[in-house]
């Protein structure tokens, strides 16, 4: 009841008259059309891809509607056997399980990987969620292995895990020293799991740290987040506050607050600190009530993006907000979040972001931003788009 208190007054004020227009149209069909045309498109993937032989991940589209592979190293690379799967899961066929391990296990080094953090991404997707299903020990050790790479980058007088390197690349020309961004909420889950499977609790102790000194330097008063928080790692000290992939450093790019969101949320499951849950809340309130939140809810590649309402959408966040709105719903079930994800998923199951059987490259939804400012992966698919979907339907199935 503490926690029913605390929040009512956060979201049901403005949530109610969005909770007032729901569709009539039965959800349970929905989820079932939507799941019968993942299982079909995918299909059709996996032909182009090959059911044997070499591995190949697919991330996007490109501009001759051809499909792009990656290398395994790749950020997005557990995104795809993270949906295989999900689709074994949502149709009960078991032969999605041998196309969801072909790819997991293609992801083996990964676990040693160390240059970047996005291992959270990689092997949490793929390897964590093929533990969940079919429990292995050399799934859990892999998953231990990553927890011990990813923490090769906390760096404790910061109390962070850095994002990026700065020697090479884009990253080397920003004057960033230890770049934090937003998005490593996401790879935190893969160190909670790593103490619950093994007992040791330093994987969970750098996993809260990290959450804690985000908490205090990556939001602003109005509970948006930035994108990128440069640290002094001697000292903890914040040297910059600015952005990668959105508009400009104190705007507020949709994706990043989705992740802020999600991790958030994820972060409440394992600790049930109220403290998360509190600004996953807050925060998901700054997107639902911002003024240019589209009335489908799928937001702007940027809120504050200049040539608003002719800016491109970003489904990808979209996704990945409804998937957390069905967790959250767990944990605040007087606030409607389930209702507010279902409005989500029906506009992402209309023809305005569904792609039809055969087109698209394969992939489920159309209309996903990359980067803008890197000009790169602008209006198409996106690996984790369709990733996030079907976890949603998976949460709300």
């Amino acid at each position: 009841m503490e926690i029913k208190k605390t929040f009512i007054s956060l979201t049901v004020a403005f949530m109610f008259p969005i909770l007032c227009m729901g569709s009539s149209k039965d959800m349970t069909n929905i989820v079932n059309d939507d799941i019968t045309f993942a299982s079909r498109q995918y299909s059709l993937m996996l032909d182009k891809l090959g059911r044997s032989g070499k591995i190949n991940n697919p991330k996007t589209m490109d501009k001759l509607s051809k499909l792009v592979l990656i290398p395994s190293d790749d950020w997005c690379s557990g995104f795809f056997p993270g949906s295989l799967w999900y689709l074994s899961q949502l149709t009960g066929d078991k032969s999605w399980q041998k196309q969801a391990k072909r790819f997991t296990e293609s992801l083996d080094s990964i676990q040693y990987l160390t240059w970047h953090h996005d291992v959270g991404f990689m092997i949490g997707c793929s390897y964590l969620n093929g533990y969940r299903i079919n429990p292995t020990k050399a799934y859990k050790k892999v998953i231990i292995q990553t927890a011990k790479s990813l923490c090769t980058r906390f760096r404790p007088k910061a109390g962070i895990i850095q994002s990026w390197n700065v020697d090479k690349g884009w990253q080397s020309q920003k004057g960033w020293t230890c770049p934090v961004i937003i998005d490593n909420m996401m790879n935190l889950e893969i160190l909670f799991e790593a103490t619950r499977l093994s007992g040791d609790s330093t994987y969970w102790n750098i996993a809260v740290a990290h959450a804690n000194t985000t908490l205090a330097n990556h939001f602003r008063p109005d509970a948006s987040c930035y994108h990128v928080v440069d640290y002094d790692p001697a000292t903890g000290a914040v040297l910059h506050r600015q952005t990668a992939q959105g508009y400009s450093d104190e705007s507020t790019w949709a994706r990043g607050q989705a992740w802020a969101v999600y991790g958030y949320t994820v972060c409440y499951r394992y600790t049930h600190d109220k403290k998360y849950l509190d600004q996953a809340v807050k925060t998901l309130n700054l997107m639902i009530r911002h003024k240019n939140m589209p009335s489908d809810l799928v937001p702007y590649w940027d809120y504050n993006a200049p040539n608003i309402p002719n800016e491109p959408r970003d489904v990808s966040a979209a996704a990945c907000i409804a998937s957390a709105l069905y967790e959250m719903d767990g944990y605040l079930p007087d606030h409607g979040y389930s209702n507010l994800a279902d409005r989500i998923l029906i506009s992402l199951s209309s023809p305005d972001y569904l792609a039809t059987i055969g087109k698209n490259s394969g992939f489920l939804l159309m209309h996903s931003v990359g980067s803008i400012p890197h000009n790169n992966e602008i209006d198409v698919p996106l690996n984790y788009a369709d990733y996030y979907f079907l976890e949603a339907l998976y949460r709300r199935k």
